[in-house]
């Protein structure tokens, strides 16, 4: 298993942008505004993994009094993390295609002006999702075996 990296993640996020731009752009006047809260889920889901990572990450170097962390547990809290990166790309990519076409409609429309402060919310968010989730990820690195710093490299 390899780390989330950016070229995973901008794919998906892109074509949410695009799909739901075009998707705002032909039904806006139909949509009932959008809550102006409504990506702080997302920002709760980081919290509680970004405090997870700390827990695991001192639990992983031996910091932590607490028992080490099963192999088990560490690959779902990767698995945990890659799924909401994922979750957080496609989301900010949909609350960015929001603000494309919120953003230079809200000199003109009402609606537009609320929804333009509920996307913006939303993409902060989201990208605060995929921070805490590579987080996360990046704190289920075992350390380095300091035994193997010693041993001969072409071994």
């Amino acid at each position: 298993m390899r780390f989330t990296k950016a070229r995973d993640l901008v794919p998906v996020g892109l074509i949410a942008a695009v799909v739901v731009y075009l998707a705002v752009r032909l039904f806006y006047e139909q949509l009932p505004t959008l809550p102006r809260l409504g990506g702080v889920t997302l920002l709760v889901l980081a919290v509680v993994e970004a405090l997870f990572g700390f827990g695991l990450r001192a639990r992983i170097r031996g910091r932590s009094p607490e028992r080490p962390v099963q192999p088990l547990t560490a690959a779902r809290a990767v698995a945990l993390a890659k799924a909401s990166s994922l979750l957080g790309a496609l989301m900010l990519g949909a609350w960015l295609g929001v603000l494309g076409y919120v953003a230079p409609e809200s000199v003109d429309i009402q609606a537009a002006r609320h929804d333009l402060q509920s996307a913006v919310i939303g993409a902060v968010c989201a990208a605060a999702l995929i921070g805490a989730a590579l987080w996360l990820e990046a704190c289920c690195k075992t350390p380095d075996d300091p035994d193997e710093q010693h041993r001969d490299p072409i071994r």
